[in-house]
């Protein structure tokens, strides 16, 4: 099995736009340690490595939209996170344009 409570990806709250940087990371909770971290985006394999636990987007694009989590080791076990869902804007918003 793979428990789903030992891990947690962290993605920025602030509005993701066309062109940003973005950072994921993939975080133990209780800050435990993570190895072997992969990242997946809509289930397909984004890669990872034995220490890197973050996930860089730039620039971003509109297809980097979807559903995201991350797999790793904490302590003896192999965890999955809850998937988040990342949106990318197109367009920077303008203050008082109807939208």
């Amino acid at each position: 099995s793979c428990p789903t409570d030992e891990l947690v990806l962290q993605v920025p709250a602030r509005a993701l736009l066309e062109g940003d940087t973005v950072t994921l990371r993939c975080r133990g909770q209780w800050n435990r340690p993570v190895t072997r971290v992969r990242f997946y985006h809509d289930k397909k394999d984004l890669g990872g490595s034995l220490r890197g636990t973050e996930l860089s987007l730039s620039p971003l694009q509109l297809n980097h939209s979807g559903s995201y989590h991350c797999r790793g080791v904490v302590g003896t076990w192999t965890s999955r996170s809850p998937a988040v869902t990342v949106t990318v804007h197109g367009e920077h918003p303008t203050a008082g344009t109807p939208i």
